[in-house]
Protein backbone atom coordinates (compact mmCIF):
# COMPACT_ATOMS: atom_id res chain seq x y z
CA UNK A 1 0.00 0.00 0.00
CA UNK A 2 0.92 3.73 -0.60
CA UNK A 3 0.44 5.49 2.54
CA UNK A 4 0.46 9.21 3.11
CA UNK A 5 1.22 10.46 6.49
CA UNK A 6 0.16 14.25 7.09
CA UNK A 7 2.89 15.47 10.27
CA UNK A 8 6.28 14.38 10.68
CA UNK A 9 5.57 14.98 14.34
CA UNK A 10 6.93 12.34 16.91
CA UNK A 11 3.63 10.24 16.49
CA UNK A 12 3.95 10.61 11.94
CA UNK A 13 7.62 9.51 11.92
CA UNK A 14 7.01 6.41 14.56
CA UNK A 15 3.66 5.53 12.37
CA UNK A 16 5.62 5.79 9.56
CA UNK A 17 8.85 4.11 11.30
CA UNK A 18 6.31 1.05 11.78
CA UNK A 19 4.34 0.99 8.75
CA UNK A 20 7.64 0.68 6.50
CA UNK A 21 8.48 -2.15 8.76
CA UNK A 22 5.11 -3.98 7.72
CA UNK A 23 5.95 -3.47 4.52
CA UNK A 24 4.25 -0.84 3.13
CA UNK A 25 5.64 2.46 1.21
CA UNK A 26 5.46 5.31 2.64
CA UNK A 27 5.59 9.29 2.69
CA UNK A 28 4.99 12.02 5.02
CA UNK A 29 4.36 15.60 3.87
CA UNK A 30 5.45 18.66 6.97
CA UNK A 31 6.21 22.15 6.81
CA UNK A 32 9.37 21.75 8.73
CA UNK A 33 12.04 21.17 6.56
CA UNK A 34 14.46 19.64 9.60
CA UNK A 35 11.52 16.80 9.78
CA UNK A 36 11.53 16.00 6.40
CA UNK A 37 14.86 15.83 6.59
CA UNK A 38 14.98 13.73 9.53
CA UNK A 39 12.27 10.95 7.86
CA UNK A 40 14.15 10.53 5.03
CA UNK A 41 18.34 10.05 6.29
CA UNK A 42 16.74 7.83 9.54
CA UNK A 43 13.65 6.46 9.12
CA UNK A 44 13.73 6.05 4.86
CA UNK A 45 10.52 7.20 4.10
CA UNK A 46 10.10 9.53 1.22
CA UNK A 47 8.90 12.98 2.43
CA UNK A 48 7.65 16.32 0.72
CA UNK A 49 8.34 19.80 2.16
CA UNK A 50 5.45 22.00 2.33
CA UNK A 51 1.84 22.50 3.98
CA UNK A 52 -0.12 19.17 4.22
CA UNK A 53 -3.27 20.48 3.00
CA UNK A 54 -1.84 22.07 0.24
CA UNK A 55 -3.35 21.05 -2.79
CA UNK A 56 -0.09 21.65 -4.85
CA UNK A 57 1.69 19.66 -2.31
CA UNK A 58 -0.29 16.89 -1.92
CA UNK A 59 -0.29 16.32 -5.40
CA UNK A 60 3.33 16.16 -5.41
CA UNK A 61 3.10 13.42 -3.00
CA UNK A 62 1.17 11.84 -4.70
CA UNK A 63 -2.66 11.41 -3.04
CA UNK A 64 -4.12 10.64 -6.04
CA UNK A 65 -2.34 6.78 -5.87
CA UNK A 66 -2.44 6.60 -1.63
CA UNK A 67 -4.09 3.97 -1.05
CA UNK A 68 -4.22 5.59 3.09
CA UNK A 69 -4.13 8.91 4.61
CA UNK A 70 -3.28 9.58 8.00
CA UNK A 71 -3.95 13.01 9.46
CA UNK A 72 -1.55 13.50 12.08
CA UNK A 73 -1.12 17.03 12.13
CA UNK A 74 -1.02 19.29 15.11
CA UNK A 75 -4.68 20.89 15.67
CA UNK A 76 -7.75 19.08 14.49
CA UNK A 77 -8.62 22.15 12.17
CA UNK A 78 -5.83 21.49 9.77
CA UNK A 79 -6.72 17.72 10.08
CA UNK A 80 -10.32 18.19 9.27
CA UNK A 81 -8.83 20.02 6.08
CA UNK A 82 -6.36 17.03 5.29
CA UNK A 83 -9.65 14.66 5.57
CA UNK A 84 -11.74 16.64 3.17
CA UNK A 85 -8.74 17.12 0.36
CA UNK A 86 -8.18 12.81 1.00
CA UNK A 87 -12.16 11.94 -0.14
CA UNK A 88 -11.80 14.71 -2.74
CA UNK A 89 -8.99 13.02 -4.11
CA UNK A 90 -11.03 9.31 -3.50
CA UNK A 91 -8.38 8.02 -0.53
CA UNK A 92 -10.67 5.06 0.25
CA UNK A 93 -8.91 5.40 3.69
CA UNK A 94 -8.34 8.16 5.36
CA UNK A 95 -7.72 7.71 9.43
CA UNK A 96 -7.45 10.72 11.80
CA UNK A 97 -5.57 11.97 15.40
CA UNK A 98 -8.50 13.66 17.17
CA UNK A 99 -7.65 15.62 19.82
CA UNK A 100 -11.07 17.66 20.60
CA UNK A 101 -13.88 15.16 20.55
CA UNK A 102 -16.39 18.28 19.00
CA UNK A 103 -14.67 17.40 15.89
CA UNK A 104 -16.08 13.76 15.80
CA UNK A 105 -19.29 14.50 13.50
CA UNK A 106 -17.04 16.67 11.62
CA UNK A 107 -14.58 14.17 11.15
CA UNK A 108 -17.57 11.53 10.08
CA UNK A 109 -19.16 14.21 7.60
CA UNK A 110 -15.85 14.59 5.66
CA UNK A 111 -15.02 11.24 5.01
CA UNK A 112 -12.78 9.66 7.57
CA UNK A 113 -13.09 5.86 7.66
CA UNK A 114 -11.13 5.74 11.28
CA UNK A 115 -11.41 8.53 14.27
CA UNK A 116 -8.76 7.82 16.65
CA UNK A 117 -9.21 9.92 19.63
CA UNK A 118 -5.76 10.23 22.04
CA UNK A 119 -6.87 11.97 24.76
CA UNK A 120 -9.53 9.10 25.56
CA UNK A 121 -6.81 6.16 24.54
CA UNK A 122 -4.57 8.15 26.93
CA UNK A 123 -6.71 8.72 29.76
CA UNK A 124 -8.63 5.06 29.28
CA UNK A 125 -5.05 3.59 29.30
CA UNK A 126 -4.09 5.27 32.34
CA UNK A 127 -7.18 5.37 34.34
CA UNK A 128 -6.95 0.63 33.73
CA UNK A 129 -3.06 1.04 34.92
CA UNK A 130 -4.44 2.49 38.76
CA UNK A 131 -7.73 0.44 38.41
CA UNK A 132 -5.77 -2.44 37.40
CA UNK A 133 -2.08 -2.68 38.60
CA UNK A 134 -2.11 -6.55 38.00
CA UNK A 135 -2.70 -6.41 34.06
CA UNK A 136 0.06 -5.79 31.74
CA UNK A 137 -2.03 -3.87 29.12
CA UNK A 138 -5.60 -3.77 28.27
CA UNK A 139 -7.14 -2.74 25.11
CA UNK A 140 -10.82 -1.09 24.90
CA UNK A 141 -13.02 -2.35 22.10
CA UNK A 142 -16.36 -1.11 20.57
CA UNK A 143 -16.98 2.02 22.82
CA UNK A 144 -15.44 0.08 25.86
CA UNK A 145 -17.91 -2.88 25.37
CA UNK A 146 -15.05 -5.45 25.48
CA UNK A 147 -11.52 -5.69 27.33
CA UNK A 148 -8.65 -7.65 25.70
CA UNK A 149 -6.21 -8.36 28.57
CA UNK A 150 -2.45 -9.29 28.76
CA UNK A 151 -1.74 -10.77 32.11
CA UNK A 152 0.89 -12.85 33.23
CA UNK A 153 1.34 -16.45 34.35
CA UNK A 154 3.65 -16.15 37.10
CA UNK A 155 4.30 -19.56 39.10
CA UNK A 156 1.88 -19.64 41.79
CA UNK A 157 -0.78 -18.43 39.63
CA UNK A 158 -3.93 -20.68 39.74
CA UNK A 159 -4.28 -21.44 36.17
CA UNK A 160 0.08 -22.22 35.77
CA UNK A 161 0.13 -25.95 34.53
CA UNK A 162 -3.34 -26.24 33.34
CA UNK A 163 -4.81 -26.63 29.72
CA UNK A 164 -6.87 -23.78 27.94
CA UNK A 165 -9.39 -26.18 28.00
CA UNK A 166 -9.28 -27.21 31.93
CA UNK A 167 -9.14 -23.57 32.54
CA UNK A 168 -12.09 -22.64 30.29
CA UNK A 169 -14.53 -25.61 31.60
CA UNK A 170 -13.41 -24.30 35.05
CA UNK A 171 -17.39 -23.10 36.57
CA UNK A 172 -15.61 -20.76 37.92
CA UNK A 173 -14.06 -19.14 34.94
CA UNK A 174 -15.80 -15.66 34.06
CA UNK A 175 -18.38 -16.61 31.69
CA UNK A 176 -18.09 -15.33 28.04
CA UNK A 177 -14.53 -14.61 28.34
CA UNK A 178 -11.85 -16.04 25.80
CA UNK A 179 -8.27 -16.97 26.11
CA UNK A 180 -7.01 -15.79 22.16
CA UNK A 181 -3.30 -15.19 23.00
CA UNK A 182 -0.04 -17.56 24.37
CA UNK A 183 3.53 -16.23 24.46
CA UNK A 184 5.29 -19.01 26.35
CA UNK A 185 8.33 -16.31 26.94
CA UNK A 186 8.87 -13.14 26.51
CA UNK A 187 10.59 -12.98 23.46
CA UNK A 188 9.23 -15.72 21.88
CA UNK A 189 6.06 -14.96 19.42
CA UNK A 190 2.40 -14.45 20.62
CA UNK A 191 0.50 -17.52 19.18
CA UNK A 192 -3.36 -18.61 19.33
CA UNK A 193 -3.81 -21.16 21.67
CA UNK A 194 -6.00 -24.48 21.30
CA UNK A 195 -7.54 -26.31 23.91
CA UNK A 196 -4.14 -28.64 24.88
CA UNK A 197 -1.99 -25.78 24.91
CA UNK A 198 -0.35 -25.60 28.70
CA UNK A 199 -0.62 -21.98 30.56
CA UNK A 200 3.35 -22.64 31.60
CA UNK A 201 4.53 -20.41 34.45
CA UNK A 202 6.58 -17.50 33.46
CA UNK A 203 4.02 -17.22 29.98
CA UNK A 204 1.84 -14.60 29.09
CA UNK A 205 -2.51 -14.89 28.14
CA UNK A 206 -4.38 -12.37 26.64
CA UNK A 207 -8.03 -12.99 26.96
CA UNK A 208 -11.08 -11.22 26.04
CA UNK A 209 -13.45 -10.59 28.23
CA UNK A 210 -16.73 -7.64 29.04
CA UNK A 211 -15.51 -4.68 31.63
CA UNK A 212 -17.91 -5.75 34.50
CA UNK A 213 -15.80 -9.38 34.62
CA UNK A 214 -11.98 -7.39 34.25
CA UNK A 215 -11.78 -7.74 38.31
CA UNK A 216 -13.35 -11.43 38.53
CA UNK A 217 -10.51 -12.30 35.96
CA UNK A 218 -8.39 -11.23 37.73
CA UNK A 219 -9.29 -13.13 41.13
CA UNK A 220 -9.96 -16.21 39.33
CA UNK A 221 -6.24 -16.04 38.47
CA UNK A 222 -5.28 -15.16 41.39
CA UNK A 223 -3.16 -12.12 40.42
CA UNK A 224 -4.85 -9.87 42.96
CA UNK A 225 -1.84 -7.62 45.11
CA UNK A 226 -2.01 -7.12 48.31
CA UNK A 227 -5.12 -9.93 48.74
CA UNK A 228 -5.54 -13.29 49.44
CA UNK A 229 -7.72 -15.11 47.47
CA UNK A 230 -8.84 -18.74 47.84
CA UNK A 231 -7.62 -21.20 45.25
CA UNK A 232 -10.53 -22.84 43.19
CA UNK A 233 -10.80 -26.16 41.85
CA UNK A 234 -10.38 -27.54 39.03
CA UNK A 235 -12.00 -30.45 37.91
CA UNK A 236 -9.67 -33.44 35.68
Amino acid sequence: MYILIGGAGMMGLRLAQQLLALGHTVAVVDADAIACQYAREKIGVMAFEGSAVSMSVLLEAGIGKANAVVATLSSDALNLALVTLSKHYGVPQIVVRMSDRDFAEPYRIAGASHIISTTDLAVSTMASAIEYPEVESMMHFEQGQVEVLKLPVPGNCYVAGRTVAQVGQDAKFPAGSLIIGYQPHPHTDLIIPNGSTVLEAGSTVLVVTKPYLVRQMIDYMGLCANRHHPIPAVAH
